[in-house]
């Protein structure tokens, strides 16, 4: 697989192309033009760019003004900033006022990985998994940012799309049809399922294609929004067999943890849920070290399969 660009970049061009047809499209981003990719933007569309300055909080409240007044605001800042600095505002401003404010948090996951817990963003699907009325959509690659930024935009509903920061595998053509709220399945299996989100997504198609060489028929599902979760697609994978989670998220309350709680109230099967661990010292270091600590890689993925298939 090739490299594309990251999914901010890609985000931040397809915005731009909306934002030409669309005068009502407006950005804002704290301080972080350059880490979102919002330049081709605000170069772009000065008009519909509005730096806020360092002030999270303000950004969203500002964000749910312009929306109750018919704008369309797209709020582009570090994932590990808006969603700890500004949930209250994402939960009142945004979520519960069902204020048509999109949110692109860059970064996420360990992206910032050698600055340490401080900039690291392994709690956000957890903490907005729990507030009702805000998607989240985790995009693996270019294509599935602007397919599911497309989709996004054409509704109402408010948002959260957490990406990382590195250019990423290309994992769909161009012309890939991706539905908010349905997992793509990208790889089929007769044997267990891995369920990934975001980067993981590109591990976990490596590891079924090693897996097949040994043997083993890994389903892969591309779990791209973790709310609405996909309940029919996980519960369905259980019929099959084990599931494997990955994720670049803490273990607690994002996809892994979601799945098992469907999969032992509806259809329980042996399962591992890999992420990064519930520990106070987290390993800091670049991503890619990072993944492979904690074994949130090819190799990783492949360890549990055997594990899993060994005690089946």
């Amino acid at each position: 697989m090739g490299k594309g660009l990251s999914c901010r970049e890609a985000f931040c061009r397809e915005l731009a192309e909306l934002g030409r047809k669309n005068p009502e499209i407006v950005a804002l981003t704290s301080d972080a033009k350059g880490s979102t990719a919002l330049g081709v933007f605000a170069n772009a569309l000065p008009d519909q760019f509005i730096e806020v300055g360092i002030a999270e909080q303000n950004e969203i409240g500002m964000a749910a003004g312009l929306a109750a007044v018919g704008k369309r605001p797209y709020v582009c800042a570090p994932a590990s900033f808006l969603s700890a600095r500004a949930l209250e505002q994402i939960k009142v401003d945004v979520a519960y006022s069902r204020m048509n404010v999109k949110i692109l948090a860059v970064s996420g996951g360990i992206s910032y990985g050698p600055l340490g817990m401080s900039h690291h963003s392994t709690h956000d699907v957890a903490a907005l998994r729990a507030i009702p009325g805000i998607r989240i959509v985790l995009p693996c690659d270019e294509a599935e940012t602007v397919a599911l930024l497309r989709e996004l935009e054409a509704g109402d509903e408010p948002a959260y799309i957490r990406v990382g920061k590195a250019a990423m595998p290309i994992i769909y053509g161009p012309e890939a049809e991706l539905t908010v709220g349905k997992a793509s399945r990208l790889r089929p299996g007769s044997d267990l399922t891995i369920i990934a989100c975001g980067e993981m997504v590109h591990p976990a198609v490596e590891a079924s294609e090693q897996l097949a060489g040994e043997g083993v028929s890994a389903q892969v599902l591309d779990m791209h929004t973790l709310s609405p979760l996909d309940e029919e697609a996980i519960l369905a994978a259980a019929e099959i067999g084990p599931i494997i989670t990955i994720e670049e998220h803490s273990v607690n309350g994002g996809l892994g943890a979601s799945a098992a709680r469907l999969t032992a109230a509806n259809r329980p099967t042996s399962m591992r849920t890999l992420g990064l661990p519930d520990a106070g010292n987290a390993v800091a270091g670049p991503s890619g070290e990072v993944f492979r600590h904690y074994g949130l890689d090819r190799d990783g993925l492949c360890r549990a399969a055997r594990e899993l298939m060994k005690a089946k």
